[in-house]
């Protein structure tokens, strides 16, 4: 039986845009997009609030922009040297010795060097912000170009940290830092006027390739005004909604960036009746039902869903880390699959005892609320639209909206709609590990799977990125069990959303990589390739 979406949500679910006001004039800008300068106006994602200090957080879902960073990823995700020039790792897994290149100058020509890298950790780790070192022990500087990191025991996952921690001048970081950064980036900060827009320009010290452009404006929107920006041609780039996607704009084509910017349903894993220490309810008796699970995992048919509410912009998701280098391929399954899970939920007792289309068991009703942000419209009309695929099968799922607090109160005894996604496999660790259950936003159902758990320990504990891929992917599915829908299913992991913009079609953004979930301004991490046509 072949389940498909009714005519009546794709009506109220998915939203439209049908017109857009023009934006106000872009402010402190005197250059026409249409000019070929060696500038840029782009209107490519929200105002970081807290500002652009990296040891509060700046820059860690992409490029710090202003600062650099020791490692970074390239194109393949690979990791190669920025400041560093090379690094070592400890037999033990614990001592991380980096070497700096000598000829590294911050925006303002002081030199820097391994004091400032000393610096900006010891400054991180005492930030009591979302940098996590609570692994680091100690770092040193141990000469003007080299640093030395003692962690409190060995962790794989470590070298993400040295590729998404910018890296700011100890003698110029101080209370006013984030709103003018100082910084040994590609581009210097010129001017911020909050609310408005930010204006920036090519560092004249920066030691990596030149940036071709040589001023970039970035202005604050909601996509839909950066739609209308792209309309009226004031704008260069413009980050959209899906819905008005295809609805083109003269003189500018649609870029879609693939990520692993996810969107899926944790489930409760444990039968109900627990409290955690502040009260909150744990558990779910449906969900606690591995067949329940796996029965939505494998009948949602993901690519009706992207069609629906993203307008066919998105790819199927099957993991928090498709097509990163520690994602198992053979997670991958075929989806759709409605008969199937009626015979799965049939076999594991579940039957319709009252003729209300509803499943029973045992006296328990195959119901439970399916809660989402309330402002956010992509999770709302995702909610929905998986309630409406599945009742047909017999299980009522509910969509509640809520704040964040609501959902914290809930994400341990109801089905959450969450959105994941990032360059680091520490994530896969926090959300599955039985370490991090009930942990701040990790392992919200309380899963525990004791090989797992032997797996991603494993994995943590690898001298190198390279040695623990095959602990990660084993973690997943290893062909007995693992925490994919292959084996446990403790989420229902349903789409990967691409970014999509619109771009001046005389201007030419290279080859970004694989987008992450969307904070900060990921499209600039490959800036030094952009370019006006020939």
């Amino acid at each position: 039986m072949s389940k498909t979406i009714p005519t009546v949500f794709l009506i109220l679910a998915v939203l439209f845009i049908s017109s857009c006001t023009s934006p106000e004039p872009v402010q402190g800008t005197t250059e026409h997009v249409n000019n070929p300068s060696r500038s840029l106006i782009l209107a490519i994602g929200q105002e970081p609030a807290e500002g652009f200090d990296p040891t509060t957080g700046w820059g860690r879902y992409g490029s710090p922009l202003f600062q650099s960073t020791l490692l970074k990823r390239d194109a393949e995700l690979s990791i190669v040297n920025d400041l560093a020039s090379g690094y070592e790792v400890s037999d033990d897994g614990r001592e991380w010795t980096v070497t700096l290149r000598d000829d590294v100058l911050f925006s303002d020509g002081q030199p820097l060097t391994a004091e400032d890298v000393q610096y900006t950790f010891e400054t991180a780790a005492s930030s009591g912000s979302v940098v996590d070192l609570q692994l680091l022990d100690s770092v040193e500087a141990v000469n003007a170009h080299t640093v030395r990191f003692l962690l409190k025991e060995a962790q794989s996952t470590f070298v993400d940290v040295l590729i998404t921690v910018g890296i700011v001048p100890k003698h110029a970081h101080g209370p006013d830092y984030s709103r003018h950064p100082v910084g040994s980036g590609p581009y210097q900060f010129v001017q911020w006027d909050a609310g408005q827009q930010l204006i920036v320009e090519a560092n004249p010290e920066y030691y990596g390739p030149v940036p071709y452009f040589k001023r970039l404006t970035f202005v604050f929107m909601q996509e839909d005004a950066a739609y209308a920006a792209a309309q009226a041609g004031q704008v260069d780039i413009a980050a959209i909604p899906a819905m008005l996607a295809k609805r083109p704009v003269d003189g500018m084509e649609l870029v879609a960036l693939d990520s692993v910017d996810n969107r899926g349903i944790s489930f409760p894993m444990v039968p109900s009746g627990e409290r955690t220490g502040e009260g909150i309810p744990v558990g779910n008796d449906v969900t606690a039902d591995p067949a329940i699970r796996k029965a939505i995992n494998i009948a949602v048919d993901r690519q009706q869903l992207i069609d629906a509410v993203f307008e066919g912009y998105g790819t199927p998701a099957y993991s928090v880390a498709d097509g990163m280098p520690w994602w198992n391929p053979d997670t991958i399954m075929e989806d759709g699959r409605f008969e199937e899970a009626e015979a799965l939920l049939a076999e594991a007792g579940w039957v319709d005892e009252n003729g209300d289309g509803v499943l029973d068991k045992d006296g328990l009703r195959a119901e439970f609320e399916l809660v989402y942000l309330a402002n956010d419209d992509s999770r709302q009309s995702l909610a929905i639209a998986v309630a409406d695929f599945l009742r047909p099968l017999g299980i009522d799922i509910k969509p509640v909206a809520g704040s964040w607090e609501d959902i914290a109160s809930k994400m341990h005894s109801q089905a959450v709609m969450f959105g994941w996604g990032s360059y680091d496999p520490l994530e896969m660790y926090n959300l599955y590990s039985s370490k991090t259950r009930g942990t701040g936003w990790y392992n919200p159902g309380y899963y525990s799977n004791p090989e797992v758990d032997r797996y991603l320990d494993l994995a943590l504990t690898s001298k190198s990125e390279e040695e623990a891929l095959q602990y990660w992917q084993k973690a997943q599915w290893d062909g007995t069990t693992g925490f994919s829908a292959m084996g446990d299913a403790p989420w229902a992991w349903l789409v990967n959303r691409q970014h999509l913009y619109l771009v001046n079609e005389q201007l030419s953004i290279g080859t970004p990589k694989i987008q992450p979930h969307g904070h900060g301004w990921p499209i600039t991490d490959n800036i030094a390739e952009w370019r006006w046509k020939e």
